[in-house]
């Protein structure tokens, strides 16, 4: 790892991160720390919430 990750968050055009230094994974339960991966993919959670299917759109990913 060079630098811990960074991240910059518009939610409905509303900034609510702005260059957020991540200490690691988003663990459930725990400390974040990080650990050794390769590519993975994106992955969105709709916490089992008993409501009509969630969607998501216009998600723009960039890589850096």
């Amino acid at each position: 790892m060079k630098s811990p990750a960074r991240v910059t968050v518009f939610h409905n055009d509303v900034l609510v991160q702005n260059d957020y230094h991540l200490t690691g994974e988003t663990a459930y339960i725990g400390k974040p720390q990080y650990k050794k991966h390769g590519p993975t993919p994106i992955k969105l959670q709709a916490h089992g919430d008993p409501s009509p299917p969630i969607s998501f759109r216009n998600i723009w990913i960039r890589e850096l």
